[in-house]
């Protein structure tokens, strides 16, 4: 009788929530995403969140505004550890369990998926879904919550909220970090030169083999 009232309500809580109405709201003027117009905002130190019920979960971003005298990251492997210590962290704070880790791209930037699967002890099981982006100047963290009975569920709302997140072409990936990679820049270069070089000598040493061999040959006939 539980589940049958539990899942009752399910879906008149979705059908109510079908009749909310989404608009575009700014995160600042380079970040866009699509929430309730019912939503919730706060402004804390170097700090905005936005929050709104959903028609399964509940949505928040977060813009964290990075130190002015943050040091731009190098490459993408220091990227990689921004993200590493940010789950690292979170993990600890929550004490939940990472599941689902995952590398993305919203536009040109490069993200990290992931969902922190939490359990209060008395059977309560929620999770939270994170989609991260790091530039320079700020960190912008996306979040789904919701409860394990709206597993099920909660698929497609997930999808078209992340999907939803706009960037301006000024972001671009020397935002995140500085090195290009991929064969341009001095690096690839030299690197170009180096194979381009061995690989001259490797033919030239071929030709002179076949052309010696040749001579010898019509020298015995």
């Amino acid at each position: 009788m539980k589940k049958i009232l539990l899942i009752f309500s399910l879906i008149l809580f979705t059908t109510l929530s079908y009749s909310q109405s989404f608009k575009r709201v700014k995160i600042d003027s380079l970040v866009s995403v699509s929430l309730p117009a019912t939503y919730l905002t706060k402004d804390t130190l170097n700090q905005r969140i936005f929050s709104a019920n959903m028609s399964y979960g509940y949505a928040v971003v977060i813009r964290q505004a990075n130190a002015k005298n943050n040091t731009p990251l190098e490459r993408e492997k220091d990227l990689k550890n921004v993200f590493k210590d940010y789950v690292k962290g979170m993990s600890q704070l929550a004490g939940g369990i990472v599941q689902n880790k995952r590398d993305t791209t919203v536009g040109t930037l490069k993200g990290l998926l992931f969902t922190l699967r939490t359990d209060d002890g008395n059977g309560k099981i929620q999770f939270r879904r994170f989609l991260l982006l790091y530039t320079q100047e700020a960190t912008y963290i996306f979040q789904y919550f919701y409860d394990d009975i709206r597993a099920g569920f909660i698929k497609d709302e997930v999808k078209t909220y992340y999907n939803s997140i706009k960037l301006s072409p000024e972001l671009q990936r020397n935002d995140q970090y500085l090195a290009t990679g991929g064969g341009s820049g001095l690096f690839g270069i030299s690197q170009m030169l180096l194979y381009g070089g061995a690989t001259i000598i490797i033919l030239a040493v071929v030709f002179t083999i076949v052309i010696r061999r040749k001579k010898r040959d019509d020298f015995i006939e």
